[in-house]
C-alpha cells in the first residue's frame, strides 16, 4: 500500500492542490500528471498578454521547474491516464505503465466545444482558445488587416474580440441568441459591454447563428451565417462553451452528472478519490453547479488539500470572477443563477456601472464595470449575508459603506 497522492491534470486545481499540501507540511509523496508539455501556468494572461505580446510565457508559470525538485514534487508532463483501477488504487498510462495511490485527485479541467465537421470545423484556420498551443496558433493568425469571424458573444468571444481590435484587426462577432452574454450575464450589462465594443468598431451580429464555414483547398474562406448572407474571413475563433473533461471518471464507475460530482469535502462518489476545479460538479444552494473559475479552482482545491491532509472543514463557494476588455474591468461577485430581478447603478466617474442581481427580493451577485467600489461593497455584504436597502442602490448619490454599517 502507498500513501501517494496522484493527481491528475496540471492546470490550476492540479498545482494548487499540490501547493497547498507542503504548505500545510504534508510530506506523502505527491505525483502530478499532466497531458502538456509545459509546466503549470496561469491560463486567462494566455489569450490576453501573452497573446497580445506583453508578456512572456515564462512569466505564466505558476512556479520555475525546480520549486517541484524543491517540494519534492514529481510533475510527469506529456502524460495521458487511459484508466483508473479503483480496486487495485492504480492509474494506467498511455504507455502501459502503472502508478499506485493511495489517494486519487481529479483535476482535469475542461475542453472548449468545437464545430462539428460536417459544418466546416475542421477546416484549416477555425481556432479555440483554451492552452498555450491555441494561443501560439492565433498569435500567427492575429496580424492587421485580417478579418476574423467569432462565434459565440460570451466572456471567451468577447475577450477575444477585444484582443483582436486591439492588434488592428476586422472582427465579426456572432451570436445565435436573442443578445451577447445571454447565457452569464443581464440584459443591463449586455447592453453596456455591446456598446463598448462598437465602439470599437467591432461588428456585432445577435440572433445570428453559423450556417456553414466556407472552405477552399481545406482552408477557411468565408462563413454562411444562419440569415442567409456570406462574409469573407481568414479565420475564425470558436467560443460556444466548454465541457467538463469527466469521460474518465465515468468509465471508471464513478458518479458523473454534468462534471464529477463531489459532496462538499470534494469528494467523489469514491472516498479515496478527490475532484476540483472545472471538472467538478459541487453543491449548491440544494443543487448542483459547476464554477468555471480561477477563484473556484484554487478555492475548492485548497480545501480539498485541507481535507486530504486531515481536515474536515468543507468547502463554501464565495464565487468571484473578472473579465478584461480594451480598458474596462468587469469585475464579478456572487452567482447571479436563477436572478429574477436587476438593479443597474451609475458609478462615481464616468463610464463606471453595476449590476445589481436578486433572486425572491435576496442579493445574490453583482457586476461592477469599471466600478471597483461597487465590486468590493457587493463582494462584502454578500460575505457578510448582507441584504442592502434597494433605494439605496438605486440612489446613485448614495455611499455605498452605509449599506455595509
Amino acid at each position: 500500500m502507498t500513501d501517494r497522492l496522484v493527481i491528475i491534470g496540471a492546470g490550476q486545481a492540479g498545482f494548487a492542490m499540490a501547493a497547498k499540501l507542503r504548505a500545510l507540511k504534508d510530506t506523502r509523496p505527491i505525483t502530478i500528471l499532466g497531458a502538456e508539455d509545459v509546466l503549470p501556468y496561469q491560463r486567462p494572461p494566455l489569450t490576453k498578454k501573452y497573446l497580445l505580446g506583453e508578456m512572456s510565457f515564462d512569466r505564466l508559470l505558476f512556479r520555475p521547474e525546480q520549486w517541484f525538485t524543491d517540494n519534492d514534487v514529481e510533475i510527469r508532463l506529456s502524460t495521458w491516464v487511459e484508466q483508473i483501477k479503483r480496486d487495485k488504487k492504480q492509474v494506467v498510462l498511455q504507455d502501459g505503465s502503472m502508478i499506485d495511490y493511495g489517494t486519487l485527485a481529479l483535476t482535469t479541467g475542461s475542453t472548449p466545444r468545437g464545430l462539428p465537421a460536417a459544418i466546416g470545423g475542421d477546416l484549416e484556420g477555425v481556432y479555440v482558445a483554451r492552452d498555450k498551443r491555441d494561443a501560439d496558433l492565433l498569435a500567427a493568425e492575429m496580424r492587421p488587416g485580417r478579418r476574423v469571424l467569432i462565434i459565440g458573444g460570451g466572456y471567451i468571444g468577447l475577450e477575444a474580440a477585444a484582443v483582436a481590435r486591439h492588434l488592428g484587426l476586422e472582427v465579426t462577432v456572432i451570436e445565435m441568441a436573442d443578445r451577447i452574454l445571454q447565457r452569464v450575464a443581464a440584459k443591463e450589462t449586455a447592453d453596456i459591454m455591446r456598446v463598448i465594443h462598437e465602439e470599437h468598431d467591432v461588428r456585432i451580429r445577435e440572433k445570428t447563428g453559423l450556417k456553414h464555414l466556407i472552405g477552399r483547398d481545406g482552408k477557411l474562406v468565408g462563413a454562411e451565417l444562419s440569415d442567409g448572407s456570406i462574409i469573407d474571413i481568414d479565420f475564425a475563433i470558436v467560443g460556444i462553451g466548454v465541457t467538463p473533461n469527466d469521460q474518465l471518471a465515468k468509465e471508471s464507475g464513478l458518479e458523473v452528472a454534468n462534471g464529477i460530482v463531489v459532496d462538499e469535502f470534494a469528494r467523489t462518489s469514491d472516498p479515496s478519490i478527490f475532484a476540483a476545479g472545472d471538472c467538478a460538479a459541487l453543491p449548491w444552494q440544494g443543487g448542483r453547479i459547476r464554477l468555471e473559475s480561477v477563484q473556484n479552482a484554487v478555492d475548492q482545491a485548497d480545501a480539498a488539500a485541507a481535507v486530504i491532509a486531515g481536515g474536515n472543514t468543507p468547502y463554501e463557494p464565495k464565487p468571484w470572477f473578472w473579465s478584461d476588455q480594451y480598458d474596462v474591468k468587469l469585475q464579478i461577485a456572487g452567482f447571479n443563477l436563477g436572478y429574477d430581478e436587476t438593479l443597474l447603478r451609475p458609478g462615481a466617474r464616468e463610464g463606471a456601472h453595476s449590476v445589481w442581481y436578486f433572486k425572491s427580493g435576496r442579493f445574490i451577485a453583482v457586476d461592477a464595470i469599471n466600478d471597483a467600489k461597487a465590486y468590493v461593497s457587493g463582494k462584502k455584504m454578500l460575505e457578510l449575508g448582507i441584504n442592502p436597502d434597494k433605494s439605496i442602490l438605486a440612489d446613485a448619490s448614495s455611499d455605498l459603506k452605509q449599506l455595509l454599517a
